[in-house]
């Protein structure tokens, strides 16, 4: 019954299985189908009127791209290399080049029986969105990428119309972004959000300003506004290189278990300078209510017939759901339970 469902998952969420072993991708296309669905009068915050068409009629298209290249090609790639293995004496042995310093690699590598998690500690679940969601601003510029979402006329040498409003989507959710960060104590409350932040201020930074700028200005009500201004003839070019250099990085910090040298760089993006600070005020005074999602329930009736319970769109309907969902004593749960406990171990 919750609003925080994901709308893709990369399972499980652990490298060391990922990179041994395997991986599977889901993505909830009903999810995204009831998230990301925008009514055709419906006027989106902070978008010019120029792309409001476009951003409503292919927002979903563009989401369901970001979330399978951001799953399975962004959560799911990636070596890390640990002090005393065989991987790690290989690239040290071999003179590999760091392709950020451009020296040999020499470390610094991860602690034996250390992760990801433990090393990187806090910084790591929203440096890790950073980098699945830099995965999928870059390849879906690729057409033979978007072809395998069903985007079928994209060409090298054009930003399809879908991955225009994608980098629009990035853009304003950086923006928005901005509701999850507290400046009393400097911190952000949600891993993606501040992932969306850090690209948007690298993205305001690229080219000069020339490819993303964002606009003050005062909306149709007389109050302070803001417009996102998204150059589509650089996106092929400035942002595509900026993105690249960006995600590579992150990824050689990560593989290398360099937590001075990516924390360093990541925590840098996500300071939240005077100016949108500023920005953040106005999204703040236009925030939008946050959609509710309530789940229905099915279950098979004693007669054979199929039930499909829904309940109401408010607050008090997704406490029901979850309450009937999630009953004291779960008699198919404890089911469950019994015929699979002889194949467990402790």
């Amino acid at each position: 019954g919750s609003s925080g469902v994901p709308a893709g998952i990369n399972i499980p969420n652990y490298d060391d299985i990922r990179q041994s072993e395997g991986f599977k991708n889901v993505s909830l296309g009903n999810v995204l189908q009831a998230s990301y669905t925008v009514a055709a009068d419906q006027i989106v915050s902070f978008i010019l009127a120029g792309d409001q068409e476009a951003y409503k009629r292919l927002k979903g298209e563009a989401f369901e791209v970001q979330v399978g290249i951001h799953e399975l090609l962004g959560h799911g790639s990636g070596k890390l290399y640990h002090q005393g293995t065989k991987d790690a004496e290989q690239l040290v042995a071999s003179a590999f080049k760091n392709p950020v310093t451009g020296q040999p690699v020499t470390g610094p590598f991860y602690a034996p029986g250390a992760t990801w998690g433990s090393t990187f500690g806090k910084v790591s679940p929203t440096y890790e969105e950073c980098r699945a969601e830099c995965s999928g601003l870059f390849l879906c510029l690729e057409p033979e990428v978007l072809e395998v979402f069903g985007v079928k006329d994209a060409t090298a040498d054009n930003v399809h119309d879908v991955s225009y409003v994608n980098w629009l989507l990035m853009a304003r959710a950086g923006l928005t972004g901005l509701e999850f960060y507290t400046p009393a104590t400097q911190e952000w409350r949600q891993a993606h959000m501040q992932a969306r932040y850090v690209i948007l201020r690298l993205l305001l930074q690229a080219g000069d300003g020339k490819l993303l700028s964002l606009e003050q200005t005062t909306g149709a009500d007389g109050q302070p506004d803001v417009r996102i201004h998204l150059d589509r003839d650089l996106i092929g070019t400035v942002g595509r290189q900026v993105i690249g250099d960006f995600l590579l990085k992150l990824q050689v910090f990560k593989s290398l278990g360099d937590v001075e040298n990516g924390s360093k760089l990541y925590n840098g993006y996500s300071e939240v300078p005077e100016e949108m600070a500023t920005l953040r005020e106005i999204v703040m005074a236009r925030k939008e209510p946050r959609k509710l999602l309530i789940q229905p329930h099915m279950k098979k009736n004693e007669d054979g017939t199929i039930e499909l319970k829904t309940f109401s769109y408010t607050p008090e309907g997704m406490i029901q759901s979850f309450v009937e969902r999630f009953p004291a004593e779960d008699t198919e749960l404890l089911s469950l339970y019994h015929a699979e406990k002889e194949a467990m171990t402790d």
